[in-house]
C-alpha cells in the first residue's frame, strides 16, 4: 500500500478501527471519513504509534452531500488523488416498514449510498488518469432475507451490490477494479439493536457453519485483499464474510 491514498468512509467504526489500522500498516496515506467523536479519538490513539502523517480525519456529515463533496474537493486539492475508496458508512434505524416516513428511508439511502456516488464522483477522474483504482463496496448479510425491520437499510444495501456490477463494467477499461464485501452478523453497536443479546448471539453461532463469532479482523484482511495488487483481475464480485451462515 505504499504511496496509496485511501478514502474511507466510517473509518473509526466497529469493522472500520482495524480495518484502517491495517491499511495504515501497509503503508497507505488513509483519508478516514467519521464524525463520531468517540470513535475518531480512539483511531487516533490507536494509529499514534504508526502514524508518520499518514492519518487524515474529516467529520465531515455524510448526509449533507454538497457539503461532502466540498470537503473531498478540499482534500482532492490538498492530497492529489484518492487510489482507493472504501464506501462502508452506514446508518441503520430499525422500525416495522409501515413506520418509516419517506423521509427517514431517504436518509438511510443518502447516507449509506449516495454518499458512496459522490465518493466515486470524486475520485473517478483521478483514478482514470493514473490508470489504477480500487473500489470496494461494503454490503450486508441482510440482503440475502431474514431480518425483519430494517427495511431501508437492506434497500441501501442492494443498490451497493447494482453499483458495484454496474461500475465493474463501466470503469475497467480504466483499470479501475470495483467489488463489494458483505459482512454477516458481527459483535458491533450495529448489534445494540436486538433487544436479547444472548439469544441472539446464540442464533448466529446456530446459523453459521463456523462456530466462533467474526472479528474486525476477518473484514479488514478482505478489504486489504480486494484493494491490494493481488485483486488485480477480480471485479464485479460480492465477497461473503459471515462463517458460512449465507453460502453464495
Amino acid at each position: 500500500m505504499n504511496g496509496r491514498t485511501i478514502l474511507y468512509t466510517g473509518a473509526a467504526g466497529g469493522l472500520g478501527l482495524e480495518t484502517s489500522l491495517l491499511l495504515m500498516r501497509r503503508g497507505a496515506t488513509l483519508v478516514a471519513i467519521d464524525n463520531d467523536a468517540a470513535k475518531v479519538a480512539a483511531l487516533r490513539e490507536a494509529a499514534a504509534p504508526i502514524d508518520t502523517g499518514r492519518l487524515v480525519v474529516s467529520t465531515v456529515d455524510l448526509s449533507d452531500l454538497t457539503g461532502f463533496r466540498a470537503e473531498l474537493d478540499r482534500l482532492l486539492a490538498e492530497l492529489g488523488g484518492f487510489d482507493i475508496v472504501i464506501n462502508n458508512a452506514a446508518i441503520y434505524p430499525s422500525k416495522p416498514f409501515e413506520d418509516f416516513s419517506i423521509e427517514e428511508h431517504q436518509r438511510v439511502q443518502r447516507v449509506n449510498v449516495d454518499a458512496g456516488i459522490v465518493a466515486v464522483q470524486a475520485a473517478l477522474p483521478g483514478m482514470r488518469a493514473r490508470g489504477f483504482g480500487r473500489i470496494l463496496n461494503i454490503s450486508s448479510i441482510t440482503l440475502s432475507g431474514g431480518w425483519a425491520n430494517l427495511s431501508p437499510y437492506v434497500a441501501s444495501k442492494g443498490a451497493l451490490i447494482g453499483l458495484t456490477r454496474a461500475w465493474a463494467r463501466e470503469f475497467g477499461p480504466y483499470g479501475i477494479t470495483v467489488n463489494a464485501i458483505a459482512p454477516g452478523a458481527f459483535p458491533t453497536d450495529a448489534e445494540k439493536i436486538h433487544p436479547d443479546p444472548e439469544g441472539y448471539n446464540r442464533m448466529v453461532l446456530d446459523a453459521q457453519a463456523i462456530k466462533r463469532r467474526g472479528s474486525a479482523e476477518d473484514i479488514a484482511a478482505a478489504i486489504a485483499f480486494f484493494a491490494g495488487d493481488a485483486a488485480s483481475f477480480i471485479t464485479g464480485q460480492t465477497l461473503h464474510v459471515n462463517g458460512g451462515w449465507v453460502m453464495a
